[in-house]
């Protein structure tokens, strides 16, 4: 019996769900032209996505990227918000997209509420002091069906998965 890496282990996962979205008619990951980025340019990913080996292991479940409190955050795509509110020290803002996709934002200085409905490029609140990063950041993470997902798909910047054979 084969061991294999850890990274392996996270690839092997992915393409399991990815085949498992695609086997069950789950929603599909949006073309790359859906969603757009919640920060106007300049963008600097801090941190990137990092799937973690199993639920429960070490990893980081979304993407950093570079922004001063004030910063305006943006609907990447249009939806209802899911959640708003304190988590641990931070405020959050989770968005249910098209195909039950759910996109968080944290730290957020926001006064939308669960049920409002928001369209893609509308302000959806400004980036807060605090969170994770040593300096100010958004993190950004994404959901489908439980799983996190690296929001680069969703973006676009994420070219998409060729299955090869195992051998």
């Amino acid at each position: 019996m084969q061991t294999l890496s850890p990274a392996a282990l996270v690839r092997r996962r992915t393409a399991v769900i990815l085949i498992g979205i695609l086997l069950t008619g789950a929603a599909p990951i949006p073309d790359a032209a859906v969603w757009a980025w919640p920060i106007a340019p300049p963008r600097t990913v801090l941190r990137p996505f990092e799937a973690p080996a199993t639920p429960y292991s070490a990893g980081h479940r979304g993407i950093d990227l570079a922004a001063m409190p004030g910063t305006t955050i943006l609907a990447p795509a249009a939806g209802i918000v899911y959640f708003a509110g304190r988590v641990v020290d931070r405020d959050v803002i989770t968005i249910e997209h098209e195909g039950g996709f759910l996109a968080s934002f944290e730290p957020v200085l926001s006064e939308l509420a669960a049920g409002d409905t928001v369209t893609a490029g509308q302000v959806i609140g400004t980036v807060d002091r605090g969170g994770h990063c040593a300096n100010s950041c958004l993190h950004f993470g994404v959901r489908l069906n439980g799983e996190y997902l690296s929001p680069l798909m969703m973006l676009g910047e994420v070219p998409r998965a060729v299955l090869l054979p195992l051998d």
